[in-house]
């Protein structure tokens, strides 16, 4: 089972996701205090309509989750891809600097060349789905920006 973590004592409250975790270990190895949070179990499938942008959540109420479809996406250019790339690089480079023992450390690292390493002229555009997405079809590690611990 997959988790989703809110902010605590926010019930259908708009935009109160912090994180996401694919699984146990996943969730075990966040960098935050779990009693902080309001932790929520869901499905693999919710978990990857997330991670690959299909859907977002926009709130919980108890243990339930809404999820709604993401029209957006829509990269009409290779500007928009780099753009968007240099985004997530920010966060994901953050992490590297402060957490050189964390145990997935490594895991963010190869994440992190393989965005600086994407081939942009070799993508089809308008792309009309998220970067994770597109590494995930072609068969490439693939993580959302709300995995970083």
């Amino acid at each position: 089972m997959a988790f989703f973590i809110f902010q605590n004592n926010l019930d259908n409250v708009e935009n109160t996701l912090y994180r996401i975790a694919e699984n146990e270990n996943d969730l075990d190895n966040l960098n935050i205090i779990k009693s902080v949070y309001k932790i929520i179990e869901d499905s693999e499938n919710n978990f990857n309509a997330v991670k690959f942008g299909i859907k977002y959540v926009s709130k919980y109420n108890n243990n339930s989750i809404t999820f709604i479809d993401n029209q957006s996406i829509n990269f009409k250019s290779k500007d928009g891809v780099r753009t968007y790339i240099d985004c997530l690089k920010l966060p994901i480079q953050q992490f590297l600097d402060n957490n050189l023992n964390h145990p997935l450390f490594n895991r963010w690292k190869d994440y992190y060349n393989q965005l600086n390493n994407l081939n942009l002229d070799s993508i089809t555009y308008p792309m009309n789905k998220s970067i994770e997405q597109y590494f995930n079809d072609l068969g490439q590690p693939s993580y959302n920006i709300l995995q970083i611990p």
